[in-house]
């Protein structure tokens, strides 16, 4: 678990509001969403590039290059969606000596008009670009495979004015993923933006070791309640820890970790005022509040 937050990190740079003031002060800080996979240990994928990617690639050192070369394990990026907190660091990958990026097709063309990191990367990096297709599984490096799953039809604020047709309301705008090591030995699906509980993700999860979810807001009127406006977690796109809980419930077996938390969510501050009945509900459910840097071996 290389980031946890959502986007802006916790503290944001320009958020004094009481959880980041909080951050600041007891130095609880969480980078951006980003997670590194692997089936053996030793090829590894990024599932998504935040812009706080530098300092969580020298914080992983599974991720580090061997002494005396440039050669790093990290064969590719996956991408959840096409948003600037998921891509920006991409950008930050030009040194690699070679690199696939998959993405779904919404994903791929924003990625390549509208804010334009494929067409940027080309003159630094030989970036390999794959399509992504919800149900159909990708055989990665390692023997990883990696099963998308659409999630949600939220595409970034600048991808609103696509060129063509076809964009709008199309479900694989935000994808999440059941990887499976070879031989089914272990299984693990991650879904850091979810927009609702949908049959897919029901059967991804069936079976599966970790189950890793959107924890961005921790009710679905949080951020009206915080900054006194309308827009609530489902209409953001995210479905509230809250409302996510009874599905896990009554799905018992795998481990569930929360991830993507805003600097909103009282989950995201450990003690905080409003967290001890949640933090109790979590528990009951056999889940809990993934944090930075976190290894998981299944």
């Amino acid at each position: 678990m290389l980031g946890t937050a959502a986007g802006g990190g916790l503290p944001q740079w320009n958020c004094g509001c009481a959880g980041c003031t909080t951050a600041r002060r007891t130095h609880a800080a969480r980078s951006q969403d980003c997670l590194a996979v692997s089936a053996d240990g030793a090829a590894w994928y990024l599932v998504n590039a935040s812009p706080d990617l530098r300092g969580q690639l020298l914080a992983a050192p599974e991720l580090a290059p061997a002494p005396g070369t440039r050669d790093t394990p990290l064969r590719g990026v996956l991408l959840t969606s096409g948003e600037l907190d998921h891509t920006l660091g991409l950008l930050t990958l030009r040194e690699a000596a070679g690199l696939t990026v998959h993405a779904t097709l919404p994903v791929r063309f924003a990625l390549h008009s509208a804010f334009p990191v494929g067409p940027l990367l080309a003159p630094y990096t030989k970036a390999g670009w794959q399509t992504l297709t919800p149900g159909e599984t990708v055989e990665l490096a390692g023997g990883l495979r990696a099963q998308p799953l659409a999630l949600g039809g939220k595409r970034p604020r600048y991808a609103a004015d696509l060129p063509g047709e076809g964009w709008e309301g199309r479900p694989d705008w935000v994808c999440g993923f059941r990887f499976t090591a070879a031989g089914d030995r272990a299984s693990a699906v991650y879904a850091p933006g979810l927009a609702a509980w949908t049959p897919e993700l029901d059967d991804a999860v069936t079976g599966a070791d970790v189950v890793i979810l959107d924890g961005t807001f921790a009710t679905d009127d949080e951020l009206a309640g915080d900054t006194g406006g309308t827009r609530t977690s489902r209409g953001m796109g995210h479905l509230a820890v809250r409302d996510s809980l009874p599905h896990l419930a009554a799905r018992p077996g795998p481990r569930y970790l929360y991830t993507h938390l805003n600097n909103t969510n009282p989950l995201a501050h450990p003690g905080s005022p409003g967290t001890g009945a949640l933090a109790r509900e979590l528990a009951a459910a056999g889940a809990a509040v993934a944090e930075d840097g976190t290894l998981i071996e299944l």
